[in-house]
């Protein structure tokens, strides 16, 4: 049974900063490729970051690249996305799940970030 969880979600100001971490289980974690979505009101789940199985490889979207970061740690099952210069259209929920450049289909409950002054 594939378990996410994401956490580290919540209120910050534009430039602002954010960590988020999601605990995988239920699966032989190190053999697949993660990847961040976010999905804001109104719009379609869209990709941030992906990260292949041995860390070598990542892929972002255009409009967070050079600001975000996917890293993952596979002894402690967990990938995370280091969120740096947050803008006000960061502003959503934020899921893992695996696959590289499309979903496996096991979502978390996703984690809010909302980027406002």
């Amino acid at each position: 049974q594939v378990q996410l969880v994401e956490s580290g979600g919540g209120l910050v100001q534009p430039g602002g900063s954010l960590r988020l971490s999601c605990a995988a289980s239920g699966f032989t974690f190190s053999s697949y490729a993660m990847s961040w979505y976010r999905q804001a009101p109104g719009k379609e789940r869209e990709l941030v970051a992906a990260i292949n199985a041995g860390a070598y490889n990542r892929n972002y979207a255009d409009s967070v690249k050079g600001r975000f970061t996917i890293s993952r740690d596979n002894a402690k099952n967990t990938v995370f996305l280091q969120m740096n210069s947050l803008k006000p259209e960061d502003t959503a929920v934020y899921y893992c799940t695996r696959g590289w450049a499309t979903p496996l289909g096991a979502w978390g409950q996703g984690t809010q970030v909302t980027v406002s002054s």
